[in-house]
Formats: C-alpha cells, structure tokens, sequence
C-alpha cells in the first residue's frame, strides 16, 4: 500500500508541476487573445484587465485595414516559405552526407554549424547588409530569406542528421543493389523513412523565419516589410496601440497553429523516429 500511496502522490505532483507550467506558458497567449477583443481604450487602461468588460471585433477592423498590413503578411508567408525551403534544400544532402560517410571533416563540419548557431544574430546583421546591398536584394523577400536561412540552417542540418542516423545503412545498400544511384535512394528510399523528421525540420526552419525580427528590421523598408515590424510600428494617439498589436499578433498566430496541426501526425513519428533504430 505504501508504495501505491507513494506513487499516487508522485502522480499528484506531477500533473500539479504540468498544469502550473501550462498556465505560466499559456497565459500570455491567453491575454493577448483577451486584449484583442477589449475595446482600444480599455486595452491600455491602467491598471489593465484579463477579461474584457466589453467584447469587440474593433482592433481586429482597424489593424487588418491599415495601410501595409496585408502586403506585410503576404511577404511573411513568401520569406517563410523561401526560407523554409532553401534550409530543407541544403540541409536534407548535408546532414546525409554527414552521416552516410562519417569522414572526420563531416564531424568537423557539423560541429562547426552548431558554434554558428550560437553566433549573437546582430555579429552578421551589419554585413548582412552590407552584402545584400552590393547583391542589390536589399528590402526584398529573397533576400531576407537568405538571411533567416543563415539562421535555420544550422538547426536544420542537426536535427536531419539525427533523422538520418536512425535509417539503417542496409536500406542503402539494398536500394543500390537494385540498381538506385547514391542520390535516387535518398530521393526514393531513406527520404520516405524521414518524412516526419523533414517535417519537424520543415517547422522550426519555417518558425524561424516567421518570428526573426532583427534581420528583418535591418534589411527591409518598406516592399518587403513583415509583419512583427508592422506589429512594432504600430502607434495611437497615447501611444502604443496596444489592441491593434495583439489583434495582428492573434491574426499572425493563426498560420503557425494551422501548419502545426497539418504536421502534427508526421511530427510525432519525426520526434519517436530515434527511439525505433534497430
């Protein structure tokens, strides 16, 4: 009995710990979405409100009705994609050759990803600039995505060499026996395996674009703007527009949310793909 009474506490304090850290985690989403549908006077009241005293669609007409707003979120979902898919692009034929050949310069070459995943983003914003200026893809959406790729790649070329690893080499050998090419069974054989690990990579590239603020700021205008420097500018007569912001913001979430939900079942078999090696 001691031990089922132990257990069942342990049980108890578990689901507590899970439903604290859902709250803390949750509730700033939560407010936002509460203070998107405050009418604009009550949103940056002092001191503030969680739940709205009246409910409103207003800072959601005004905010998607202001001038650059749509072209913003247009440019968002195409520097997302480019970025997304420039990251795959590179890191699918990276991460294999790392962990198909298993040479010294490839353990060195990924390592060396890692240390530039830890580079402070504004150390290669100002060349950034620099470089995109001379190439002239200064405030276009190409040329952001390059920029937020030098940020997902690394990421990207770690997590599909953990992929890769979990496929068995035999599946290699049994694909150029029948006849593939070094390029068709990655194409054909080991790329069907890792579905759900493109998919958990697909995400976190396509994130890290859709959140990067920085090289956004520093490298577009006015064509090519996205939407978080849309977000940031936003002002009213008191200043912040503080129901606009997380009006767009809610709107910005969406895209996210739904493509989470779409990969959700490849998602899952990405993240238990390791735990079935062998």
């Amino acid at each position: 009995m001691n031990g089922l009474e132990t257990r069942g506490k342990t049980r108890i304090v578990l689901w507590a710990l899970l439903a604290a850290a859902l709250i803390l985690y949750g509730f700033p989403f939560v407010y936002l979405l509460l203070t998107s549908f405050k009418p604009p006077l009550e949103a940056i009241s002092v001191p503030p409100t969680v739940l709205p005293t009246q409910w409103t669609l207003e800072n959601y007409v005004s905010a998607l009705s202001r001038e650059g707003v749509p072209a913003a979120l247009v440019n968002s979902v195409i520097t997302a994609i480019i970025s997304t898919a420039l990251s795959l692009m590179l890191a699918v034929p990276a991460a294999y050759a790392i962990t198909r050949f298993r040479t010294p310069s490839g353990r060195v070459f990924i390592v060396a990803a890692l240390v530039t995943r830890m580079v402070p983003t504004i150390a290669v914003g100002v060349p950034l600039v620099e470089i995109m200026r001379n190439l002239g893809l200064t405030d276009t959406s190409f040329g952001l995505a390059i920029a937020h790729t030098t940020i997902s790649l690394p990421l990207s070329i770690w997590l599909m060499a953990s992929f890769f690893e979990a496929v068995p080499d035999e599946l290699d050998e049994a694909a150029k026996v029948d006849g593939c090419s070094r390029l068709q069974a990655l194409w054909r054989v080991v790329i069907p395996v890792v579905t759900g690990g493109v998919a958990v990579t697909a995400i976190f590239a396509f994130l890290a674009s859709w959140n990067e603020f920085l090289f956004a700021l520093l490298l577009t205008s006015i064509r090519a703007q996205t939407t978080p420097i849309v977000i940031a500018n936003f002002q009213s007569q008191f200043g912040l527009d503080w129901g606009g912001m997380t009006a767009l913001a809610a709107v910005y979430s969406i895209p996210v949310i739904l493509l989470t939900l779409l990969l959700q079942r490849h998602i899952v078999a990405g993240l238990t793909l390791g735990a079935v090696k062998g």
